[in-house]
């Protein structure tokens, strides 16, 4: 009969959407959206494109020919065991080595207290997991690593930046922003930070403002979550002492052999209070129920057979190599009004644009010259730090790097040509997209 509908039948309206099931998601899936940085990859995969985005590890250092007799050697004599179900807190054996690493930062720790993660980014999503409830307040520098700021709003957490220098978090910002909330009667979970070789500003946290932070949030009963991927590729020196070393009790320290061996084998770590970690292990069981420990063991095979810490050397030296061609080329090329941080270690520098440029709105048309980067506003949870741009120096070659900044600093001069003629609206007008496509290569 005219206007009714059989059963089975689906309204015209209902099969209008783009996603059918808009409707039925989860509060907290309306935090979920793609990075800044995801929707680079298939454009800086190009061979004609310089990328100066992702912070991908330069896995072709690594002795391959060894990784392969490793990897055989483990499925001949331990494949019954490599390829079993393993325990949700991870190989007691690796763990135990995992601690050995973590010696070379300060930290004394015993192995019942890391629990194994998918990647140090599974550790961050099981902390935030464990402690958030939705309009949870978390502590971040400004800016911040962009995985974390996906993480915090998937769990409906609200960040809050605190300011940050060359050198480090500030611990002013830090304790007046802690005072403010706590007087608004906002719950405080945690503070994240990177404090070695930040991702993405480039920069460290000094040895005197270490013990402030540690100082503030401790009087605040503020946890820590001291995320440390890179803190063993520095290019000065012995390893800065990680936080976690002077504060077992108020820092969880997160790590991860993506960036000292290959990120292909997701095998990261979280450091935690005996509570903590046991929160840890049940929550990792209900996501995955044990993790590979193929993986874990091939890593373990790794760290008793290899001379691990020359091969982080090796890393030093070709990242050191990376870096200074970066701002060397950057000193040279760049137009004054740019300024930027000037890293001792790890992936990344933070650069600062002229006043009136827009990072995200040049960057289509810094891709259709063959140069990527990363721009600003995708570390900021509220969508800020548009005159910012984060440049990666660890996977092309030091003459590619040169290449790709003078095709960015042609980019950038254009637009303050622009700017200047025709005032800064005309600069952001041009944006059109949030992220580059394929077709913009």
């Amino acid at each position: 009969m005219t206007g009714e509908l059989d059963h089975g039948q689906t309204p015209a309206t209902q099969g209008s959407r783009i996603d059918a099931y808009v409707d039925r998601y989860a509060a907290r899936a309306t935090g979920m959206v793609a990075s800044e940085i995801r929707a680079l990859f298939a454009v800086a995969s190009r061979p004609e494109v310089v990328s100066l985005a992702g912070g991908m590890p330069y896995v072709t250092a690594l002795p391959l020919d060894m990784v392969g007799e490793l990897v055989s050697d483990l499925v001949t004599r331990r494949g019954p065991v490599a390829l079993q179900y393993g325990s949700g807190q991870g190989d007691p054996h690796l763990r135990e080595q995992i601690c050995e690493v973590m010696r070379l930062e300060g930290i004394h720790a015993g192995a019942n207290d890391v629990v194994v993660t998918v990647g140090s980014q599974q550790a961050l999503d099981l902390i935030t997991r464990i402690f958030i409830d939705p309009g949870d307040v978390v502590l971040a520098e400004g800016p911040s690593y962009v995985g974390a700021l996906g993480t915090f709003a998937a769990y409906q957490a609200k960040v809050v930046h605190i300011a940050m220098d060359d050198q480090g978090i500030v611990p002013e910002s830090l304790a007046q922003t802690i005072y403010a909330l706590e007087t608004a009667g906002a719950p405080i979970k945690f503070l994240y930070t990177i404090p070695t070789f930040h991702n993405p500003g480039g920069v460290t946290l000094n040895i005197a403002r270490r013990q402030q932070v540690l100082d503030i949030c401790q009087r605040a009963g503020v946890l820590i979550i001291e995320d440390n991927p890179y803190g063993l590729l520095g290019f000065d020196g012995e390893p800065m002492r990680a936080l976690r070393a002077d504060n077992p009790d108020g820092v969880v320290y997160l790590g991860s052999f993506s960036k000292t061996l290959a990120p292909g084998f997701r095998v990261g770590w979280a450091l935690a209070p005996h509570a903590i970690r046991d929160k840890l292990v049940l929550a990792m069981e209900s996501a995955v129920l044990s993790h590979s420990s193929f993986t874990q063991l091939a890593v373990g095979q790794y760290l008793a057979t290899q001379p691990w810490q020359e091969q982080i050397k090796t890393f030093r030296e070709l990242y050191r190599e990376r870096r200074d061609a970066l701002l060397d080329a950057l000193d040279s090329l760049m137009p004054p009004e740019v300024t930027w941080t000037r890293p001792a270690g790890g992936f990344f520098v933070w650069a600062s644009l002229p006043e009136g440029l827009d990072s995200k709105a040049i960057l289509p048309r810094a891709v259709a010259e063959r140069v990527a980067f990363v721009p600003g506003t995708g570390f900021y949870s509220d969508g800020s730090g548009a005159r910012h741009m984060r440049l990666s120096y660890c996977y092309p070659e030091p003459d590619r790097i040169r290449e790709g900044v003078r095709r960015l600093a042609g980019v950038i001069e254009q637009e303050m040509q622009l700017r200047d003629t025709f005032g800064t609206g005309s600069v952001r007008d041009h944006l059109g997209v949030d992220t580059p496509g394929p077709d913009l290569a």
